[in-house]
């Protein structure tokens, strides 16, 4: 089944507060997921304790 860009489901990443949409890869898991990339999830707390300045 085919999706329009557009209609793919939306969520803002907790490390770098960036938009990024649904991919197959997190079909199961979607409601779980919190980060855009692997990169963000490494980092996540490198980036909050530096936006708390």
């Amino acid at each position: 089944m085919k999706h329009k860009r557009q209609q793919l489901p939306k969520k803002i990443c907790l490390t770098c507060s960036l938009p990024f949409t649904w991919r197959k890869k997190w079909e199961k898991n979607w409601n779980e997921v919190k980060y855009c990339s692997e990169r963000c999830r490494r980092n996540k707390n490198k980036y909050a304790s530096s936006s708390l300045v």
